[in-house]
């Protein structure tokens, strides 16, 4: 594991950190690979107050001495902060959850438009500040799903130690994208890379160009390596969040930056990833990242699902029967089918990617119950 400098800190932090939003179901597992995690040298951990259970699963798997061995990080939660009072309030029920009396690195959460201007009226920034005084954090930042500009804006508003920003093979120029990464490096920010492989989805029911490719490349590697391997060697990267369901994809990970210590990518490896995208966006129905900030859905859409059910009919190019009786049986049936969106629009400003969600909802319940057999529909 390559250690590195923290921005303008004083931490050196594992290059591969370890993000808490997918822990497996099962608590004692989670635990395990957490600890498993932390032997193998990765000492930077990440959450979020909104993490359903993850700060629980943490304060348990930091007992022990492990609290010692990391730097860890979590985040206001700004869905929830109505007055300035709230900040601390939310933050005790985060320490407390972890088990801990402070935070290395304490973020104010996804400062899409509307959090940001929140942020900025009940003096977010301010209350790191005082937090930092008090002892109860040491560092502070921000995570951001919005433009370059905003990025650069909000970097230039005020001193920050870092912020935590979405890139990956395929968002170079997406949200704050590269630009922003180096332009944050530049001002002297700790840059942490989440969604490296956006959420996932990169990975799964991958298009047959895209495996071509990897399969016809003169260096062999698996796809996951190509996308941990291109951000590895974006030099103003400080920290790459994974956030890895079994223990399994764990131990692939960590493998994977074990031998990416001082790499390089080669021209012929630029161009593969090049290749890699193009491959991705003549496929790709639908950018959802299932990051669940969308939800909870007041009419009770299961968005994030509804995305991936569609994206796995169309990625797949088998456009398979089964996709639709899934849906129908299991989503429209219990009531979180996409016939459900009434189109308030709260979606719409939640959704980092900017996805005009009602309007893919329609779409896509159109396409996935057309010439669907009467007895599948709605479970009959």
């Amino acid at each position: 594991m390559q250690y590195v400098r923290y921005g303008q800190t004083d931490l050196q932090v594992s290059r591969f950190g370890l993000g808490c939003m997918r822990f497996p179901h099962d608590r004692a597992e989670a635990v395990r690979m957490v600890r498993y995690a932390i032997d193998h040298g990765v000492n930077y951990l990440d959450t979020a107050y909104v993490y359903e259970g993850s700060e629980d699963i943490l304060g348990e798997a930091l007992a022990d001495g492990y609290r010692e061995r990391v730097y860890l990080a979590s985040k206001a939660p700004l869905w929830s902060v109505s007055e300035y009072a709230d900040f601390e309030r939310e933050l005790d029920v985060s320490l407390k959850r972890l088990g801990t009396d402070y935070l290395d690195v304490y973020l104010l959460h996804n400062l899409y438009e509307t959090n940001l201007r929140k942020a900025r009226r009940l003096d977010g920034p301010g209350f790191l500040d005082e937090m930092i005084k008090k002892g109860k954090i040491r560092y502070k930042g921000f995570s951001m799903h919005n433009s370059t500009e905003a990025f650069c804006q909000l970097v230039d508003d005020y001193r920050w130690d870092m912020a935590q920003i979405q890139l990956n093979i395929l968002d170079v120029e997406m949200q704050v994208g590269q630009a922003g990464l180096q332009y944050g490096a530049e001002q002297g920010l700790a840059m942490v890379i989440m969604e490296p492989l956006r959420g996932g989805a990169l990975v799964s029911n991958v298009p047959a160009a895209v495996s071509e490719l990897v399969q016809n490349h003169p260096e062999q590697r698996s796809l996951v390596e190509w996308c941990f391997r291109w951000l590895y060697c974006q030099t103003e990267a400080t920290v790459i969040l994974s956030g890895t369901t079994t223990l399994e994809q764990l131990q692939e990970n960590l493998a994977i930056f074990e031998r990416a210590d001082s790499l390089t990518l080669s021209d012929e490896d630029q161009r593969l990833i090049s290749r890699l995208r193009r491959a991705f966006q003549k496929t790709n129905a639908i950018g959802c990242t299932a990051c669940q900030y969308c939800m909870p859905c007041k009419q009770g859409v299961k968005i994030p699902d509804c995305f991936a059910i569609y994206n796995n009919f169309t990625g797949t190019g088998q456009k398979t029967l089964s996709d639709k009786v899934y849906y129908s049986n299991t989503l429209v049936a219990n009531g979180y089918g996409a016939d459900q969106c009434i189109r308030c629009d709260e979606c719409v400003e939640l959704c980092p990617q900017k996805l005009e969600i009602p309007d893919l909802l329609e779409e896509l319940h159109a396409v996935l119950t057309a010439n669907l057999p009467a007895r599948f529909l709605h479970g009959d």
